[in-house]
C-alpha cells in the first residue's frame, strides 16, 4: 500500500524568500520537528544529483536516510527522492504567489513501504500527516518572524 500525503500552507512571505528558505538543507532542522541533523553530502549549491543525509525519529524510532535532488526549479519547486533508506519515499515541495503577496507552499511525500513498512503504511501516513502538519506550521512562524 503506498502511502501519499499533500498538505498546504499560506507563509506571510514573498515566494522566493520561502522558496530559498524551505529548499536549503541547512535550515531543515529549524522547520522539520522530526529531523535531527542534515549533511550534504555534495559540494557546490543545491543542484539536480545532489545528496544529503537526514537522520531523523519517526514513529519512535531513528531513521538515517539520504536523499537526491530528482528536480529543482528554484523558486517554484524541489523535488527529492530517498537514495538509500528504509523505504522509497518521495518529498515535493511547491511555492506559488497570492494575490495578497503571500506565497502558498504545497508540501507532498509519497513513497511505497515494503515489508511490515506496506502493513503499517495506514499508521504511517497518519503519522506522517501530523507531523507534516506541525512542519509546516513551524516552517510558518519562523519565516512569519523575520
Amino acid at each position: 500500500m503506498d502511502v501519499d500525503v499533500t498538505l498546504e500552507a499560506d507563509i506571510r512571505r514573498p515566494r522566493a524568500e520561502v522558496a530559498a528558505f524551505a529548499s536549503d538543507p541547512a535550515n531543515v532542522p529549524a522547520w522539520y520537528a522530526n529531523i535531527r541533523s542534515v549533511e550534504v553530502l555534495t559540494p557546490g549549491p543545491l543542484e539536480v544529483g545532489s545528496r544529503m543525509r537526514f537522520v531523523a525519529r519517526f514513529l519512535g524510532r531513528t531513521i538515517t536516510y539520504t536523499y537526491e535532488v530528482r528536480e529543482l526549479v528554484p523558486g517554484e519547486r524541489l523535488v527529492m527522492a530517498t537514495a538509500s533508506g528504509p523505504f522509497p519515499m518521495t518529498t515535493t515541495y511547491a511555492f506559488a504567489d497570492l494575490p495578497t503577496g503571500s506565497t502558498r507552499m504545497t508540501m507532498r511525500n509519497h513513497g511505497s513501504p515494503s515489508g511490515f513498512g506496506a502493513v503499517a503504511a495506514p499508521v504511517m501516513a497518519r503519522a506522517m500527516e501530523r507531523a507534516m502538519t506541525k512542519d509546516l506550521r513551524r516552517l510558518t512562524a519562523v519565516l512569519e518572524a523575520r
